[in-house]
């Protein structure tokens, strides 16, 4: 099937992906060129006709996202019921696949530290902001108390002189 703006090669599976598949599959068997290139022709247009049925099921369903079943349903009323049972194994082999790489994934296991090793560098750490900030509120208590003894003392200075400045205006007052 030829596409409706006429560029085929937007529309087609890699070549390199087939050439794979062919020798994978034939290994010892010689393909000419215009067998391949009827082999990506087909793969394209089984992929639009399954994909396209898939859509309109997802459609019916009022769904937004073609899902798995919704592909399998697909190959079922197009006649391809004959290939559902490997399709669903094949499902089940890719999710097995990435749920296996998503634990590969994950940062813990990428580290290669043990996790009790982690926990106990964790606790470390939380150890030693603990006294920091003990250290810290230490720091602000002693700030507070210089603080509060030098207000104190300009306090007490102020009343000595204030006290001495009246002292000495009231001996002013009796030489005169």
């Amino acid at each position: 099937m030829a596409s409706s703006s006429g560029n085929d090669d937007d529309l087609t599976i890699p070549r390199a992906a087939i050439n794979k598949m062919i020798k994978e599959v034939l290994p010892n068997v010689r393909v000419a060129n215009d067998a391949r290139e009827l082999v990506v022709n087909c793969c394209t247009e089984f992929i639009h006709l399954i994909s396209s049925e898939a859509n309109e099921i997802c459609n019916k369903s009022d769904k937004k996202t073609i899902s798995p079943e919704h592909v399998i349903n697909a190959l079922e009323s197009l006649g391809f019921a004959s290939y559902i049972t490997e399709v669903k194994d094949v499902l089940q082999e890719c999710k097995t696949v990435a749920l296996k790489r998503r634990k590969a994934s994950s940062r813990l296991e990428n580290l290669g530290i043990p996790e009790e090793e982690l926990l106990r560098q964790q606790q470390e750490l939380f150890a030693k902001a603990r006294q920091q900030q003990a250290e810290l509120a230490q720091q602000e208590w002693l700030q507070m108390q210089q603080a509060a003894q030098q207000a104190q003392m300009a306090a007490a200075s102020a009343s000595a002189a204030q006290q001495a400045g009246s002292s000495q205006d009231e001996d002013d007052e009796e030489d005169m």
